[in-house]
């Protein structure tokens, strides 16, 4: 019977370890972002510091350093990860489907959501990053920082798609897309500033108040005169 190369299980538990350390690095860090959304949204970038960080994170400063290099970076990230999210809310599976009507209602309630259920994230990039970074970011981060003004505008493109598509079929009616989308983001967005979670409250509470908001959004760019309902 032929043997395993001297090394083979050698290099599998490695490799293994390798996947282990990753993961558990991944995790870490997302942890450290959640820290940072919660304590930015409760002090604000400025009066926020690394200090408050950890102690909300339950770790020392150097864990924190490990990951990221400064406050700022660790603002840009947060931003970061709020548009990461809010894209995959936006572009789920199934949407190509749909009427522009069903299409906008699936997204804005998605979105409505989101804002709820990662609200720390959406607080944050609610507080205009490009002002709050001004002159305190280095090249890098602000390399970064142009990388998340980028992602926020494609994530308002989706938005200006649909709108175009409703425009086109006659199912909006004569809006010009891309003003037409200020204010209906501006519903959205103002989600994360008014709501606050309830006592109680479960996840369908929480759609039914997204369906609520999204309704408000569709029924504000279809035909004048036309009926539209949820389905």
């Amino acid at each position: 019977m032929s043997k395993p190369p001297p090394d083979g299980p050698t290099r599998v538990a490695q490799t293994d370890g390798a996947d282990s350390t990753a993961s558990q690095q991944t995790q870490r860090r997302a942890e450290i972002l959640d820290a940072a959304a919660r304590v930015f949204t409760e002090l604000g970038f400025a009066a926020a510091s690394v200090d408050a960080i950890s102690r909300d994170l339950g770790a020392t400063k150097g864990l924190i350093y490990h990951h990221f290099s400064s406050k700022s970076e660790l603002f840009v990230a947060v931003n970061r990860t709020a548009m990461e999210m809010l894209r995959a809310a936006l572009l789920r599976p199934g949407l190509e489907e749909l009427a522009p009507p069903d299409k906008l209602f699936s997204m804005a309630m998605a979105h409505a959501l989101l804002m709820m259920e990662q609200l720390p994230y959406l607080r944050v990039a609610g507080q205009g990053f490009e002002s709050v970074l001004s002159g305190r970011t280095t090249a890098v981060e602000r390399a970064t920082l142009a990388e998340v003004i980028t992602l926020r505008d494609s994530n308002e493109a989706i938005y200006i798609d649909v709108l175009s598509e409703g425009l086109a079929d006659g199912s909006f009616r004569n809006i010009a897309p891309r003003q037409a989308v200020k204010p209906l983001l501006g519903a959205l967005n103002w989600t994360s500033r008014w709501y606050t979670p309830r006592p109680g409250e479960t996840r369908a509470d929480r759609e039914a108040l997204a369906r609520q908001i999204a309704t408000f959004v569709v029924r504000g760019v279809v035909q004048i005169g036309s009926f539209w309902a949820p389905s």
